[in-house]
């Protein structure tokens, strides 16, 4: 399989569960809001159910494919952690994540979800751009 039926694939995925929570049950398929409600208690069966499907999405790529998805990360696990805490402060901050922003904020043409997913991009642009000239 080329990494662009995969990807295909996937994006399609993507995309029909996060029509199908939005048509379902009202709510906006962006992770960050998910993880939030379910920490809170709130739509607990609906909420784990997302994030199980989640989980298991690589086993069943497994039993398709006969193989891992291949990925490759470069950065040291002290680079991944400061990313990572960033993500989540600005997931708040932006009140809501790429998920909720870029799937369902752009299909539904959110001017909101306009300038979050602009302000994603470019951030994350200078972040490589910063990056590559310090020789990560």
């Amino acid at each position: 399989m080329t990494p662009y039926v995969a990807s295909l694939i996937g994006g399609t995925l993507i995309g029909l569960s996060a029509v199908m929570l939005l048509l379902l049950n009202g709510r906006i398929a962006g992770i960050s809001g998910i993880i939030g409600r379910l920490i809170q208690g709130v739509g607990v069966a609906t909420n784990v159910a997302f994030v199980l499907g989640l989980i298991l999405g690589p086993a069943a790529y497994l039993s398709v494919v006969g193989s891992w998805p291949e990925v490759e990360i470069s950065a040291g696990w002290p680079l991944i952690i400061i990313a990572g805490l960033l993500v989540g402060f600005g997931s708040r901050m932006g009140s809501g994540c790429t998920s909720g922003h870029g799937v369902l904020g752009l299909a539904r043409l959110s001017p909101r979800s306009m300038v979050a997913v602009a302000t994603f991009l470019t951030t994350g642009v200078i972040a490589v751009t910063l990056l590559k000239g310090m020789g990560q």
